[in-house]
């Protein structure tokens, strides 16, 4: 289950690096390059759907994160449990 949520979590990065790279920070970014699109009002759209998107990805990041800290906290617990407690011997009189 770990895994998944590993992989999830990469996945999640490596979309948020992406559409964070698209963007421009001035506010034209990938909506700029559509000339035509400004009569239009395909710059506004676009860029909405880059603010959406970047929100949404960084909240499942962070929803994701918190899932996998409550998976790792269950399962470490359950190994400290299973485990027997080793017993020391007492060394051999000679």
């Amino acid at each position: 289950m770990s895994v998944f949520i590993g992989v999830l979590i990469i996945l999640v990065c490596v979309f948020l690096v992406l559409v964070i790279l698209v963007q421009n920070p001035k506010g034209g970014g990938l909506s700029s390059e559509f000339g035509s699109a400004n009569q239009i009002g395909g710059v506004r759209k676009t860029a909405d759907f880059l603010e959406k998107a970047t929100w949404g990805l960084a909240i499942g990041l962070v929803v994701l994160s918190l899932v996998a800290a409550a998976v790792q906290d269950s399962a470490s617990s359950r190994q400290f449990i299973d485990e027997p407690v080793p017993t020391q011997q007492p060394a051999p009189e000679e």
